[in-house]
């Protein structure tokens, strides 16, 4: 599916706390875990979390908080239990939220995310972030020399949406020109994650020549309005010009296009 719209105008590392000289590491695997379950009912997926260190013991710690995007796409991290669409509180990790890794070991941990008969919300989709945190500190030293601490740390996302019919539906709200870059202003109108690219090039009126913009991946939930920045090139000649974007996104690869005309100074 395809919609076009026009407008047109003039003119703790948190995988290690800062990288410093330290031998440790922490990898998870998915990062990110989508469940489909209904109101009443549990659904459980498996995440291995690897140690690839080949001399450092990790003592880890599972911990919940909740999660959203701001209008930039950023990620917003608040206390567990306290954002609207907030799952922290329907999870449970098994086996336990505390455990060991030796060098080189891999340890499972089954994430079952259960929403409660009755939920006060009409939310179509609820999220949380998982922290897996080491807790016995590796010394190391900074770029400046210095002895410090460093704790490895990493985030898994998760996404809980109710058994129905997908609706992943974007719409494009605006479409402009700022000096330097172009602002693509889009919304998310429909039930559930949706998450794609955006691709676009510049076409020069007097020239022809086409000049293709950097390619951004966006993600977004349902009721997020978002900004997103498009940079222009440093080089970029001055006069007018048509640019035109896509978004393609979802399961079905849905396209939405729009196009500018603009003077660059």
């Amino acid at each position: 599916m395809m919609v076009f719209q026009r407008f047109s105008t003039l003119l703790f590392v948190l995988l290690a706390h800062t990288a410093v000289f330290a031998q440790s590491g922490l990898s998870v695997s998915p990062p990110r875990n989508y469940f489909t379950v209904a109101a009443g009912q549990s659904e459980s997926k498996k995440v291995l979390v690897s140690n690839p260190s080949k001399t450092t013991r990790l003592d880890l710690a599972v911990s919940l908080n909740d999660w959203n995007y701001d209008k930039m796409g950023n990620n917003v991290i608040q206390d567990a239990g306290t954002l609207p669409n907030s799952c922290a509180n329907w999870i449970s990790i098994a086996p336990q939220t505390s455990f060991s890794i030796a060098p080189g070991e891999t340890h499972e941990l089954e994430i079952i995310v259960s929403p409660p008969a009755e939920v006060t919300d009409n939310l179509p989709v609820h999220t949380a972030m998982m922290y897996i945190t080491q807790i016995n500190p590796e010394d190391a030293v900074n770029e400046h020399g210095a002895n410090i601490k460093v704790s490895v740390r990493t985030g898994i996302k998760i996404y809980q949406r109710y058994p129905v019919a997908r609706l992943a539906e974007i719409d494009i709200a605006n479409f402009s020109y700022a000096k330097d870059q172009l602002l693509l202003e889009f919304n998310n109108i429909g039930n559930v994650w949706a998450e794609g690219s955006i691709e676009g090039e510049l076409i020069h009126q007097e020239t022809g020549k086409k000049t293709p913009l950097s390619n951004l991946a966006f993600y977004s939930m349902p009721g997020d309005q978002r900004k997103t920045p498009i940079p222009l090139p440093e080089d970029l000649s001055k006069g007018k010009y048509i640019a035109t974007v896509i978004l393609n996104y979802g399961e079905s690869a849905t396209i939405k296009m729009a196009e500018l005309n603009f003077t660059h100074d």
